[in-house]
């Protein structure tokens, strides 16, 4: 089968993965955050164990709801797309941790209560960076929808 930009494009497909991503956003900065006024681990490594954790949690629930059909059965495939997506989400993970790590090199500072919270400020920024990259990757190299 050829490639198919309508499957692709898919608003239902895209509203999905847009729903996924919203829960692991929800799971990398309740992580990164805890970690940030926890810990004296610096915002770039913060960013990184959230963002892991998220991509675990991102690719079960795409795994099942978002791409159901594209999915083998059984552990052996499922293992494989979970190491292809851990793979193909590094580039937006990177993507990610450059915009934290140049971001917090600004002379920027967003105070709340006392606290500088501009760290916290650029991790949904980073995240948004990701979001494109990460589905056009994720389609077409883990699932490869259209294919």
């Amino acid at each position: 089968m050829s490639f198919s930009w309508r499957e692709l494009l898919s608003g239902p497909r895209i509203g999905k993965f847009a729903s996924v991503g919203a829960v692991g956003a929800g799971i990398d900065l309740a992580i990164a955050t805890g970690l940030l006024i926890a810990t004296a681990l610096p915002p770039w490594l913060v960013k990184l164990i959230g963002a892991e954790a998220a991509i675990l949690v991102m690719f079960a629930l795409n795994d099942r709801w978002t791409f159901p059909e594209a999915g083998g059965n059984g552990w052996r495939s499922t293992l494989t797309r979970l190491g292809k997506s851990n793979v193909v989400r590094s580039g937006g993970l990177a993507v990610q941790v450059a915009v934290v790590w140049v971001l917090t090199g600004l002379t920027v500072s967003v105070t709340l209560f006392g606290r500088d919270i501009w760290p916290l400020v650029t991790m949904p920024i980073a995240i948004g960076a990701a979001a494109t990259v990460n589905y056009i990757a994720e389609s077409l190299f883990t699932w490869r929808i259209g294919r």
